[in-house]
């Protein structure tokens, strides 16, 4: 009833925005057929990297990105399946995911209604380190450890760590009232989607109150903060760029 008179949630500034479903704007891409995506975070913020929601209107089969893009994508909903270089089918569980380095071959298979969150960015490879390998796998897999030793924030890592992968794609689940131990301010840039719970968060000197299905884009040196609220769990996948010199770009 409110947004009638122009109200939303969603906000932009230099170095951060919040994009609520409120102000979702829905639009078909010819790479992706039979589908329409919702971009939550592009370049065009500033970004070096795209953050969107798909969903098929039939079923659909997508291919690889153009040469040069990794693709990570997770499964929120409905029939999603992959295969990698011509390979058998495999099938994304409940909260499944899969990672495909640059240039590896592969098909997303989804039902009609299946719903995806993706993110793409351009791979900044790294001399005398190989490529990433790709990866089939749910986040239910990864035992979750306490963030710098606080059992109410707890921290699940679905990527590994060598010197091939340059970002870092995290599960954070804060329970209620736990906070983040101080506010960061960093080189990297950070992708986030509030899986379910609420809460708020500081991004440079603006506080906002922020709920399931919102997404945030943190640019390098925007100072940043979460505090949990509510009865539930607060739960966010994040991405960083990790792992690569800032001289190097």
């Amino acid at each position: 009833m409110r947004q009638s008179f122009g109200e939303t949630r969603s906000a932009f500034h230099r170095r951060h925005a919040l994009i609520s479903p409120d102000s979702h704007e829905r639009v078909t891409l010819p790479a992706w057929p039979g589908c329409g995506l919702k971009h939550l975070i592009t370049p065009a913020l500033g970004a070096d990297f795209s953050l969107f929601l798909v969903q098929a209107d039939a079923d659909a089969t997508i291919a690889a990105p153009e040469s040069g893009v990794e693709r990570f994508v997770l499964r929120q909903d409905g029939a999603v399946s992959i295969s990698i270089d011509g390979h058998d089918l495999q099938t994304l569980d409940h909260e499944g995911y899969a990672f495909f380095p640059c240039d590896c071959e592969h098909q997303i298979s989804l039902s009609d209604g299946a719903r995806i969150l993706v993110l793409e960015r351009r791979y900044q490879p790294l001399a005398n380190a190989a490529l990433p390998e790709p990866i089939v796998n749910k986040i239910s897999t990864h035992e979750p450890v306490p963030m710098k030793g606080d059992t109410r924030l707890m921290l699940q890592k679905l990527l590994p760590s060598g010197d091939g992968y340059d970002l870092e794609i995290n599960i954070m689940d804060f329970a209620p009232g736990a906070s983040l131990p101080y506010v960061e301010t960093h080189f990297m840039e950070h992708g986030l989607v509030l899986l379910n719970g609420g809460g708020i968060y500081r991004l440079e000197d603006n506080w906002y109150p922020v709920d399931a299905n919102d997404a945030i884009w943190m640019g390098p040196y925007c100072p940043q903060w979460f505090g949990a609220i509510g009865h539930g769990h607060a739960r966010y996948l994040i991405y960083k760029n990790w792992n690569r010199d800032p001289l190097c770009r």
